[in-house]
């Protein structure tokens, strides 16, 4: 397959969510790097993380269990590749995790989540390439736009008025 072909099945298995928050960057990037702080907020509304684990390192892992509100449990586990503070978080979800979304890391694809600051807001892109755009269809369906929409809804929520949320030293 050539460059422009290659390229041309990412875009077409790729989905991208962005959302800009009023709050710096520094404090956005603490959110999610931090499992007190991301439990608050990962998930979709009604959704509550009850287990959040967190290797922040190359190759560390990272394991969340979300309860909603019918009392399921998803469970979210991937395998960070980079961590670039206070713009970037590179992480792959696992082969297989038993639900098309993956709570936020789905099966088979890389998540990228980058940073930007402007005038002290913060815009947040959530890239997501999938395996295939079956995957990608398959996630889709089952609500991966939606429940990250509704997820950086409650990052909003909670870094906009960020008295509980401290950002890391320099």
């Amino acid at each position: 397959m050539s460059a422009r072909g290659a390229a041309l099945q990412a875009e077409k298995s790729t989905v991208m969510i962005t959302r800009t928050v009023n709050a710096p960057r520094k404090l956005v990037f603490a959110a999610f790097t931090d499992p007190v702080h991301i439990a608050q907020f990962w998930g979709p509304a009604g959704f509550a993380s009850t287990v959040c684990e967190m290797d922040l390192r190359p190759g560390g892992k990272f394991r969340l269990e979300m309860r909603a509100p019918d009392g399921a449990i998803y469970t979210c586990e991937g395998t960070y590749r980079e961590i670039v503070a206070p713009e970037r978080v590179v992480y792959a979800g696992g082969p297989d995790c038993g639900h098309p979304c993956g709570g936020g890391i789905p099966p088979q694809a890389l998540v990228t989540i980058t940073l930007a600051e402007s005038a002290g807001q913060t815009t947040v892109t959530i890239e997501t390439c999938f395996e295939s755009a079956d995957g990608r269809d398959a996630a889709v369906k089952h609500g991966f736009s939606m429940g990250w929409e509704q997820t950086l809804a409650r990052l909003a929520n909670l870094t906009e008025g960020a008295a509980n949320l401290a950002a890391p030293p320099n």
